[in-house]
């Protein structure tokens, strides 16, 4: 990923973790974020992220050498350092929540299957065809007032998936042109960049929404009724919103960092094509 975390806070970050008193609260948070799978998700996302960082330069720099390329992108998505980033940020956005329930359904039969499900369908949605399928068989069933697509309604209202998805977005889109900016690329006030930021929502908006309902879908439709019951009542308590919040902040401000550093990186190989 390539952000570097405030020496302040990891200098606390590890006076604190090497207090007796706070390992057990350490032991609870690793124990999470292995049953999470943290390594695994991040694997993917950087799939995802040299896939969109492939798309830009295609569309922005047709001409730059895709073995220099590559290499760049491959730098900025550096699974140790996002890894890391995750964990440092999750240990901040959990703390003081108790989060042996948490622990007690991720480490559960249903929570470790759930877990795997969504990895599947979120490495399945790397192929976009698979991606359209879901959408399709998304609306089908909604039209159909299939019970999975009402359950799945309830999982995106309860944590506002869509507008924090939305609003991750775009501040991820600004933190792009802000790299192209501050690299040199392109001529844009703060406010000129706002403005072509908030001129895509509603289009954003869009994709999201497609974008959230199918993957739901593909998840969970293999689990029974009452198993998707039990994985929203999980949603539904204050662990579950807390975790809610700490995923989103967490993986929010490493997008914006991941695209800002995307930003700087495109702008210098658009300056170093014009020598």
């Amino acid at each position: 990923m390539g952000p570097i975390r405030a020496a302040a806070w990891a200098l606390a970050a590890a006076a604190i973790w090497a207090m007796p008193a706070q390992s057990e609260g350490r032991a609870e948070l690793d124990t999470l974020l292995r049953a999470l799978r943290v390594g695994d998700t991040v694997e993917i996302m950087r799939e995802e992220g040299l896939a969109y960082a492939d798309s830009l330069a295609q569309e922005m720099m047709p001409d730059a050498v895709p073995s220099g390329w590559q290499a760049t992108v491959e730098r900025i998505y550096d699974t140790g350092k996002m890894r890391n980033l995750v964990e440092e940020r999750m240990a901040q956005g959990l703390d003081g929540v108790d989060l042996a329930p948490l622990n007690a359904f991720f480490t559960s039969d249903l929570g470790a299957e759930v877990v795997e499900l969504e990895l599947s369908a979120r490495e399945a949605f790397l192929d976009p065809e698979v991606e359209e399928a879901a959408q399709e068989q998304y609306e089908k069933l909604d039209r159909e007032g299939a019970l999975i697509v009402d359950q799945i309604d309830t999982l995106i209202a309860d944590s506002d998936l869509i507008e924090h998805n939305v609003m991750g977005i775009l501040n991820s889109n600004l933190m792009l042109y802000r790299g192209l900016a501050d690299g040199g690329a392109y001529d844009l006030s703060e406010e000129d960049m706002l403005l072509d930021v908030w001129s895509q929502e509603e289009g954003v908006r869009e994709d999201s929404t497609a974008w959230i309902g199918a993957y739901l879908l593909t998840a969970y439709q293999p689990l029974e009724d009452d198993e998707v019951q039990e994985y929203i009542d999980l949603w539904r308590s204050d662990e579950g919103q807390a975790l809610n919040t700490a995923l989103f902040s967490t993986f929010d401000r490493m997008y914006e960092e991941l695209s800002y550093l995307v930003g700087q990186a495109v702008a210098q190989h658009l300056r170093s094509q014009e020598l």
